[in-house]
């Protein structure tokens, strides 16, 4: 038992040391891909820039969609629990 909990505490540990070091990496390709859009755009009004809005849109709601979709019944209980309340409230 204890050997599986220090196994666990190395693997946490040595995922937060990785995960740390790759937000700077990635914080370049932001900057990269904005300014290749923005110029794009400027020298072209109707090239693919105009897209990119929309794209970073439909990547962003994939894993909002994810999470409804693994969460549904939770999410579906609570609202219940939601409107319980309102209608016991309305009728006091």
């Amino acid at each position: 038992m204890v050997k599986t909990n220090f196994h666990r505490l190395i693997f946490l540990f040595s995922l937060f040391a990785l995960l740390s070091v790759f937000p700077a990496d990635m914080e370049a390709q932001c900057a990269m891909c904005k300014q290749a859009a923005e110029t794009s755009l400027k020298s072209n009004p109707n090239s693919i820039a105009r897209s990119l809005n929309s794209g970073i849109l439909y990547l962003m709601a994939v894993p909002y969609l994810l999470i409804m979709f693994i969460f549904r019944k939770q999410i579906v209980q609570l609202i219940k629990r939601v409107f319980k309340k309102q209608t016991e409230a309305e009728i006091n």
